[in-house]
């Protein structure tokens, strides 16, 4: 009889182990909508990335996704020490970083656009002007003054938004005035509310999907409106709106990629997949951001009218 009872006892452990493993994502071996993963994501574009997780791991139960927000510069070396696979970056690859990848890591990564970004520049609401141009940003980031322009503020000395404006002034070092770094896109907005002459630098996303920390700061900045030289119209100073990213009126944008270095099937190109799919592009969408592609919508045309 007691024997009955143990062998009972053990079966019903085991049971509850096996139920425990069937449903616990880190004990679950991993595949495209199981198991768990993380995913590096660029903080400029950190808001909408958590939001695309939140609702894959709604919908697979048995997924995990641990999103960490870093700068471009940190995800990058942390992928080239193998202590990440999967990232999220507001740029592609270029052609030397997938050489060095092939050639030297044997890694073919597989590379999925699924957004596009502005980056924005953000102003003291109480400063009257609300348009900038770009050559006055090109001025500043060369170690010129300008009387536009008293401080451009970034979130990060690595981060992507810096890289993108360098790039745009064909410098690679930063001059000693004029330009600095805060810690996070949090900290650029607050420190823009709180000092005039400051122009902020961050993802739009920030602006569109505020933290609830955020918020108290969002309405005492403003968005300015970005000169953009090619249109030969008299309003030709831009804000980053989800109409002027698409039509590329907006003169500062970048695509956004999700990069996926784990060399086989897994978590991570099923979360690819999804986010490049009709749901994840919708989520994009309503975010504010700008899809890959724009999900398609359904007309029912009837041959009668209802009375």
């Amino acid at each position: 009889m007691k024997k009955s009872i143990f062998t009972f006892l053990v079966l019903v452990g085991l049971s509850a182990c096996k139920k425990a493993e069937s449903t616990n994502p880190e004990l679950i071996k991993e595949t495209s909508v199981a198991g768990a993963t993380t995913i590096l994501v660029d903080e400029t574009v950190f808001p909408v990335v958590e939001d695309l997780a939140m609702v894959f791991e709604s919908e697979y139960k048995r997924a995990k996704i641990k999103l960490i927000g870093k700068s471009e510069t940190e995800i990058l070396n942390m992928i080239n020490k193998d202590e990440a696979r999967i990232a999220i970056l507001a740029r592609d690859l270029d052609t030397a970083e997938v050489a060095f990848y092939n050639t030297e890591r044997q890694v073919y990564p597989r590379r999925t656009e699924f957004a596009v970004d502005a980056i924005t520049f953000i102003a003291n609401k109480s400063v009257q002007d609300s348009v900038l141009k770009l050559q006055d940003i090109v001025a500043v980031l060369q170690g010129k003054t300008t009387g536009k322009i008293k401080t451009l503020v970034f979130d990060n000395p690595n981060s992507s938004n810096l890289r993108d404006l360098k790039k745009m002034a064909n410098v690679t070092q930063l001059p000693k005035q004029g330009v600095f770094s805060m810690n996070s896109n949090k900290e650029v907005v607050k420190y823009v509310t709180e000092n005039e002459g400051a122009i902020g630098v961050i993802g739009v996303n920030w602006l569109l999907q505020p933290s609830g920390d955020l918020l108290p700061y969002i309405g005492k900045v403003k968005v300015l409106g970005v000169e953009n030289v090619k249109i030969k119209e008299k309003n030709k100073y831009i804000k980053p709106n989800q109409t002027n990213i698409a039509d590329g009126s907006y003169p500062v944008t970048r695509k956004i990629f999700l990069i996926n270095f784990q060399g086989s099937a897994g978590l991570g190109m099923g979360f690819a997949s999804y986010i490049a799919g009709d749901k994840g592009q919708r989520i994009i969408l309503k975010s504010g951001l700008v899809p890959k592609r724009f999900p398609s919508r359904e007309i029912a045309v009837r041959n009668k009218v209802e009375k």
